[in-house]
Parts: C-alpha cells; sequence; structure tokens
C-alpha cells in the first residue's frame, strides 16, 4: 500500500496511537465501552452484525466506482477520511468480537495464512 493514502499523510510516527498493539487497542475499545456501560451490548451476535454493518459502509464508498476510479479513491481528501474512518470502525468492531470472542487475531490469521499456503501452493 505505501503510499497509497496520500491525501492528508501527515507523518503519523508522531501520533501516540502509531506504535500501539493489538492487545493495547482492544484494551482501549474496552475501556470506551466499559465507561460507557456498552460490554452488556457487546454480544458476538451484536458485534458481528456490526462489523458487517460497518464492512458494509466501506463497501459503499467504492460502490459506483469503475476500478480504476476505485484504485484511485485515496487521491480524493473526502473520500480517503472516510475510507480511514470505514476501516477504522470495520477493524475496531472486529477486534471487540475478537476480545469478546477470546481469539487472537494475529494469530488466527498467521494460522489462516498457512493453511491457505498448503491449499494454495504457488506455481
Amino acid at each position: 500500500m505505501g503510499g497509497a493514502d496520500r491525501a492528508g499523510s501527515a507523518d503519523r510516527a508522531d501520533l501516540p496511537e502509531a506504535g500501539l498493539t493489538v492487545p493495547e487497542l482492544q484494551r482501549r475499545l474496552a475501556e470506551f465501552a466499559a465507561v460507557r456501560h456498552w460490554q452488556q451490548f457487546h454480544t458476538p451476535k451484536n458485534l458481528a452484525s456490526a462489523l458487517t454493518v460497518e464492512a458494509g459502509e466501506l463497501l459503499e464508498v467504492f460502490q459506483w466506482l469503475t476500478p480504476e476510479q476505485a484504485a484511485d479513491v485515496m487521491s480524493d481528501a473526502d473520500s480517503a477520511h472516510r475510507v480511514r474512518d470505514e476501516v477504522a470502525d470495520v477493524l475496531a468492531y472486529l477486534l471487540q468480537l475478537c476480545t469478546v470472542l477470546e481469539v487472537d487475531p494475529l494469530r488466527a490469521l498467521a494460522e489462516k495464512i498457512e493453511r491457505n499456503e498448503s491449499r494454495f501452493p504457488a506455481p
């Protein structure tokens, strides 16, 4: 992806969030929900539903674009902002779902990549 996020692409290394780990992000999301008393709503079904809704909102950004327009979506500041927001929403709900289900998302992904490498060997 390098460089694809040109719109508003200030060096993000100076942001405190830039060095956060997945467990730290999950902790922050859990704290955010806890202080608002939202944990009661964070059931696996509700989180999976919310994840699907947010993925749909991400898809909506690209809905009527040609392949060329979609490839260039990050060059427009407004659409790039929308994409980043929807990606963040999808990731937030996915991480919250992983927390509730006690799934290590990085381990799950690594294991899936290994299975796919076996299922679909390189030519």
